[in-house]
């Protein structure tokens, strides 16, 4: 990509803060001094609009509700994942930085943007997957010493455990 990529909130949450101030008319016109109440959902509009976080080839910028916090990508060692799926950077020193409006599914974004320093998390998950059937043939094939003939074999661990046989009813002598 050629420019900063932006990782924003959805635009969305800035229809619940109207949603709020429409509920908040009716208590806020007839009761004297709740029109208060309007700093609220003033509050959440800029909170939704100034969370950000902004990645470009050589920095991270991290923008939180009162100040941004700027870091090149040589200080970062990986990334850390928080709570509800949100990121944070590990820096050099050990502290983290949270990457606000940065989710799991950005890390593949993330790692291109990094340039090689973190890897491609959606690489690794992008391999076929194995069936059962395949990998306890790879298994077998794996655990035969060659030149071996068939023989008695100890049962499989991770094979799935055939259900007993229920005994038939006895029946009542008379």
């Amino acid at each position: 990509m050629d420019g900063p990529v932006v990782f924003r909130n959805s635009p969305l949450a800035v229809l619940a803060a109207i949603a709020f101030m429409v509920c908040f008319t009716p208590v806020a016109l007839t009761v004297p001094g709740m029109t208060v109440l309007y700093l609220i959902p003033i509050a959440m509009v800029f909170w939704v609009l100034r969370l950000r976080t902004t990645v470009d080839a050589d920095t991270i910028a991290a923008r939180g509700t009162l100040r941004t916090q700027r870091v090149d990508w040589a200080d970062v060692t990986a990334l850390r994942l928080r709570t509800r799926s949100r990121i944070s950077a590990v820096l050099n020193s050990g502290t983290e930085l949270p990457l606000p409006a940065v989710h799991v599914r950005d890390l593949p974004v993330l790692a291109m943007m990094s340039g090689g320093r973190l890897p491609d998390p959606s690489a690794e998950a992008g391999a076929p997957e194995r069936t059962e059937s395949e990998r306890t043939e790879s298994e077998h094939t794996e655990s035969e010493p060659s030149g071996a003939g068939p023989g008695p074999t100890a049962p499989d661990p991770t094979a799935p455990a055939t259900p007993a046989t229920p005994a038939p009813p006895e029946s009542p002598e008379e």
